[in-house]
């Protein structure tokens, strides 16, 4: 009642605010009706409840102002060298050439040529290739952390950030989880704007959301849509370990904002927007985000402990439709099916069976495989969860003691200093065996290399060995961050790789 009663008010001063404006007449001239509205009544056209069931405008312009500055433009910058190989560097040999060394010379350092020809290939220099890609990012603390995809960054030379007020910097890689497409980055800022994030187990479907980001090259856009559905797994993630359970919605979605934000409208970060669904490669309807509440672990793990510390069950698993209810004659028709236990895995340990249909975690019900993917996937290595399962139409509750990737409860190691996020690297310390192997006291490998001085300014690969830093010896990646801390000017080190002989040097500054 109260909405008609609105809508007619409404429609009442619209109506009222109707002026007719009649031209000059002119003699064989044409008479025309123009329509003018003395302010427009879309801003609180629309109305929608609370939470406390109040009816309230329907208005994303303070929520946009509030949002945007707190949204960046990322360019991540890729340069490789190559060697180009075409038909211009195919050419004959000179006949003095071929006359002293021999046609077999040739053949056998170069390639034998077609038949009948005597063109050999001749290998041009490396040529640089630079390739630039775009997308979005959100400031979630004033001291200039940022979170983005790590699609958006990946394999990245150079990441240049630009703030909503156009001020731009250079950004150092925190750290990456592939397994959700996440990744954290810093700019050297303080006071920045950020973005507070909900809990996204309190969104629900059919509510109002907003994507914020920069869609090709169009900085600062803002599309409304609705949270179309939730805990949805597309298989765009390549990781091994991939966890899928995204938000979906209709807000629209384009090249560019990935790494940006999907928000209420408080402002609240719901998600980061990560992909679409499309058969043409641009927006056709749906969008898809990585949950807060996952954001908010991957995050938190990086910060703390350099890599996610994440729990496993170690078990396959599917969700439950019709016809799986009918080939396994279940008792149930919601839940996650578990078709096999790995070995040496927590749920093995704590007595699951394959066939086990997983209804709760905790007390929450699961109904798909992604929402169970991603309640476990909130957890660290060592941490207990209470699982209701149904095993032949039995209910029962099971304890389970989370294990990491390896079937051990132990967190994974990895030691992140801050001079290692501006080399761009993840370090680990090589074991006893390989140091062994390799006839040294000890070294640090080169896990991963992000961008940083180490990708920019060097040709080193991820594999490599640290040996001596400015020539002192090197065993662990506590000596390495010692001899790297406070250090200016020129660096060289020196060491080695696994399968390639001999002792390779690198040089860079600080």
């Amino acid at each position: 009642m109260k909405n008609h009663i609105v809508s007619g008010i409404i429609a009442l001063i619209v109506s009222l605010g109707v002026i007719w404006v009649a031209p000059e007449v002119v003699p064989g001239a044409k008479t025309l009706k123009i329509e003018h509205i003395n302010g427009t009544p879309s801003k609180g056209a629309l109305y929608t409840l609370n939470d406390n069931n109040e009816i309230v405008p329907l208005d994303f312009t303070a929520v946009s102002e509030k949002v945007m500055d707190a949204v960046v433009h990322i360019k991540s910058t890729q340069t490789s060298n190559y060697t180009a190989r075409g038909p211009q560097q195919y050419r004959q040999l000179p006949d003095p050439f071929r006359d002293f060394f021999g046609d077999d010379f040739f053949d056998q350092f170069f390639g034998r040529p077609d038949q009948g020809q005597r063109y050999y290939r001749f290998e041009t220099p490396q040529q640089p290739q630079v390739r630039v890609g775009t997308g979005s990012g959100v400031i979630i603390n004033s001291e200039g952390y940022i979170v983005t995809n790590n699609h958006v960054i990946a394999e990245a030379n150079d990441i240049e950030v630009t703030l909503h007020d156009n001020r731009t910097y250079k950004a150092t890689v925190v750290g990456t989880d592939p397994s959700t497409d996440l990744a954290l980055i810093q700019i050297k800022e303080k006071g920045l704007p950020s973005l507070p994030l909900v809990n996204s187990d309190d969104v629900k479907v059919g509510e109002w959301v907003l994507a914020v980001g920069n869609p090709f090259n169009l900085n600062s856009t803002v599309t409304a849509g609705i949270v179309s559905a939730k805990s949805r797994n597309i298989n765009i993630l390549r990781d091994q370990y991939a966890i899928e359970s995204f938000i979906q919605t209709d807000a629209a979605i384009n090249p560019g904002n990935s790494g940006g934000a999907l928000v209420n409208l408080q402002g609240g970060l719901v998600g980061i927007n990560t992909a679409i669904a499309s058969p043409t490669g641009a927006y056709a309807g749906y969008g898809f985000a990585v949950p807060s509440n996952i954001v908010n672990k991957v995050v938190e793990d990086l910060l703390k402990y350099g890599v996610v510390q994440r729990g496993y069950l170690g078990v396959t698993i599917r969700g439950i439709d019709g016809n799986l209810v009918k080939e396994k004659d279940l008792e149930v028709t919601k839940g996650v099916y578990v078709d096999s236990v790995a070995e040496n895995s927590a749920a093995l340990a704590a007595g699951i069976e394959s066939g086990d249909v997983i209804l709760e975690v905790d007390g929450v019900e699961v109904s798909t495989a992604p929402e169970l993917q991603e309640m476990i996937a909130r957890h660290r290595p060592g941490d207990k969860v209470k699982l209701k399962i149904d095993r032949n139409g039995k209910k029962m509750d099971v304890k389970v003691e989370l294990k990491n990737r390896e079937g051990e409860t132990k967190f994974l190691a990895k030691n992140r200093k801050e001079v290692f996020n501006v080399l761009g690297a993840e370090f680990e310390d090589i074991d006893k065996d390989l140091a062994r192997k390799l006839d040294i006291d000890g070294g640090v490998e080169v896990k991963k290399l992000y961008a940083g001085k180490l990708m920019k300014h060097t040709e080193m690969r991820e594999g490599f060995i640290i040996t001596k830093v400015d020539g002192r010896v090197i065993k662990d990646t506590e000596e390495l961050a010692k001899a790297l801390e406070n250090k200016k000017g020129g660096v060289l080190v020196e060491g080695i790789y696994e399968d390639i002989p001999g002792t390779y040097y690198y040089a860079f500054g600080l």
